[in-house]
This record gives structure tokens, C-alpha cells and sequence, in this order.
């Protein structure tokens, strides 16, 4: 079975395809983009991003379904960094 497609809008404004399941790292990668990481566990918060509105740590998150079928990603941004 062939995970379905979710299209992600980038904050560069680019718009690429993965598929559902995938890594966030791996996605961003795939678009030519790099998201900030550090620990590579989710315990430090440098790969934060905002997917539609809710914060994921992109390292140890994956791309989920969208019922629209698009996501829209910001880097999200910790004030106390």
C-alpha cells in the first residue's frame, strides 16, 4: 500500500509533497530545506516547527494526514533562546 501524499506549504513559500508517515527532517530535506536540529532526541526544542498552528519537534515527528490534504509549516520561534 502506497502512504497517500500531503502537499506543504514551506516557509519560504514553496509547496512540495510527502508522504504521510514520513520524517519532518526528511521532508524538509527533500524541499531543499534545513530545520535547525541539536539533540536529535526531542528533549532541546532547536527542530520546533509549527504545523498548522501546533508546535512538533520536527525530529521526532512525522508528516501526518491532512484532511484538507495541505499542511502549512513555520519555524517556530522559543523566547527564551
Amino acid at each position: 500500500m502506497t502512504p497517500s501524499l500531503v502537499s506543504i506549504t514551506w516557509p519560504d513559500g514553496r509547496t512540495t509533497l510527502a508522504p504521510c508517515g514520513s520524517s519532518w527532517l526528511a521532508a524538509a530535506a527533500a524541499a531543499g530545506l534545513l530545520i535547525p536540529t541539536g539533540c536529535l532526541g526531542g528533549s532541546c526544542g532547536a527542530c520546533e516547527i509549527e504545523v498548522n498552528g501546533r508546535v512538533v519537534r520536527a525530529c521526532i515527528s512525522s508528516v501526518p494526514p491532512a484532511r484538507s490534504g495541505a499542511l502549512a509549516v513555520s519555524l517556530a520561534s522559543d523566547p527564551y533562546w
